[in-house]
């Protein structure tokens, strides 16, 4: 069974931008996972825990994981042939 390309780099574009921006919104209100997010703050550039930082950081985030998901669809539909 092939993989949607496409449809597979979209989604993991959008689930991992989510996720990015709902831990820096988490660090903001509470303090939580603040290690995670200076990591991560090293790779996407602007990312920090505040409003502007978590949308900067979920942009970065989904062209991250569309890369990515776009790339290990494609090769994966390479590999099962």
């Amino acid at each position: 069974m092939k993989l949607n390309v496409k449809a597979f780099g979209l989604a993991a574009g959008i689930v991992w931008a989510v996720g990015v921006f709902l831990i820096a919104i988490l660090c903001m209100l509470t303090g939580w996972a603040v290690g995670f997010v200076a990591l991560l703050s090293g790779a996407y550039v602007g990312y920090n825990p505040t409003i502007l930082g978590s949308l900067v950081g979920a942009l970065w985030a989904f062209f991250d994981a569309l890369i990515g998901g776009l790339l290990f669809a494609w090769l994966y539909n390479k590999l099962i042939k």
